[in-house]
């Protein structure tokens, strides 16, 4: 059901009772939409806020590494307790099954093949980092995205570079 439907979900919920209906698929399905559509834009928000806060307070990474800079331990303290108050919003909103998927990235330097491993291995990093800060592992999923998505086109600078070395989160429900 797209979310253009949601608005007759919504009438068909406050008439159904009206009408003695209390069941069957137009009422699930109606049901559903409103679940989907809230979900969606739950979904949005909590990505919105984490992109914004993980972009805020990024731990840059050394070049050709996964190693963290230094001076990371505040940041990322403060990135695991936005995943702990997001996690807590999904669950309020009865949202059970998601994962914070964690993806890292890396400059263009390298091979397409150098670049995906690396990025995985950094994505692997800041899980073990999270997880350490009291986000439970099975909430967090890991992905190497190489240099496939850049923050910064073309990087072709020192600092331009720097910014595509980092990670990124977002729920996915």
């Amino acid at each position: 059901m797209s979310r253009s439907t949601v608005p007759v979900a919504v009438a068909l919920l406050a008439l159904a009772p009206a009408a003695g209906y209390a069941g069957g698929t137009a009422w699930d399905a109606a049901k559903s939409a409103i679940g989907t559509a809230s979900a969606g834009k739950l979904e949005q928000e909590i990505n919105r806020r984490l992109l914004a806060e993980g972009r805020k307070d990024q731990c840059s990474f050394k070049t050709d590494s996964d190693q963290l800079a230094p001076g990371c331990d505040s940041k990322v303290r403060r990135l695991a307790n936005a995943l702990i108050d997001a996690k807590k919003k999904l669950n309020a909103a009865g949202v059970q099954n998601f994962k914070f998927v964690v993806s890292g990235h890396t400059d263009t330097s390298g091979s397409a093949v150098h670049n995906k491993e690396l990025s995985a291995k950094r994505a692997a990093v800041m899980k073990r980092e999270l997880m350490k800060r009291g986000v439970a592992a099975a909430d967090i999923e890991s992905v190497g995205m190489g240099s496939e998505r850049p923050l910064v086109k073309p990087d072709d600078t020192p600092a331009k570079k720097a910014k595509n070395r980092r990670y990124e989160i977002q729920v996915k429900l």
